[in-house]
């Protein structure tokens, strides 16, 4: 709404009268307190459009960019659904979980210094971010319940493996930059069992990692230690 009071020379109270006189009209969608999109002209009813979530999320919770299994889906690294928009914003939350009309956000909070990584991408005048495929793969293993759990994260990575994008320096680059080392333990762990021979690699997860243990899916129950990379692993993954 101020954006419109500043483009229509009105009163903030002028701009919120207009529109929400053309939401009654279907000319726009009201998504919540003083942002509104437009309804396309041929649209027979007022719901988002597919490709608008990434749109509206870049105006709620901007400076942000799209990652985790929706930064997956994008790079067809993935073709599982997933009901919910992953969202990387510096912006304070009040929750993580958020539904506008139907259309569901996970939120995650992180530092603006954090916001590197990232591909620009245009819908229709909307620059949008979306972290690069070397990136989505750090953050996945940074915080694998972004990526529906360690498990689809695995085959994401491995189709990241046997794609174009595939960049093994830039995960290692990127890991540095996150500072976080569990991802280095985990970023091994996948090394040694989809792509033995990256020698280069494994030596820098080797050397980076933390000394203590850690959990390689946080959200499973966990009593398997593989003390080589000091990651306690559920039952499921012994073999």
């Amino acid at each position: 709404a101020g954006d419109a009071a500043k483009l229509l020379a009105l009163s903030p109270t002028q701009a919120a009268k207009l529109l929400a006189f053309w939401a009654n009209q279907g000319w726009l969608k009201r998504v919540r307190r003083g942002l509104y999109i437009p309804v396309p002209l041929d649209s027979l009813t007022q719901e988002i459009a597919p490709e608008d979530p990434w749109v509206l999320a870049n105006r709620i919770w901007s400076p942000c960019y799209i990652g985790g299994w929706s930064a997956a889906e994008h790079w067809d690294f993935t073709e599982q659904i997933f009901s919910s928009v992953i969202v990387f914003t510096s912006k304070q939350l009040r929750s993580r979980k958020i539904d506008l009309d139907g259309v569901k956000f996970l939120l995650k909070q992180c530092r603006e210094e954090s916001f590197f990584g990232l591909q620009a991408l245009w819908k229709g005048n909307n620059k949008i971010s979306v972290s690069d495929p070397s990136r989505t793969i750090i953050d996945l293993l940074d915080d694998p319940s972004i990526g529906g759990g360690m498990r689809p994260a695995k085959d994401i990575f491995n189709e990241y493996l046997r794609s174009k994008h595939r960049n093994l320096k830039k995960l290692g680059e990127y890991a540095l930059r996150l500072d976080n080392k569990t991802i280095f333990k985990r970023l091994g762990f996948l090394i040694e069992e989809l792509a033995p021979n990256e020698i280069e690699i494994l030596e820098l997860c080797r050397e980076k990692m933390s000394k203590g243990n850690s959990q390689l899916d946080p959200e499973l129950p966990s009593k398997h230690l593989v003390t080589r990379w000091r990651l306690w692993v559920p039952e499921s993954w012994q073999a």
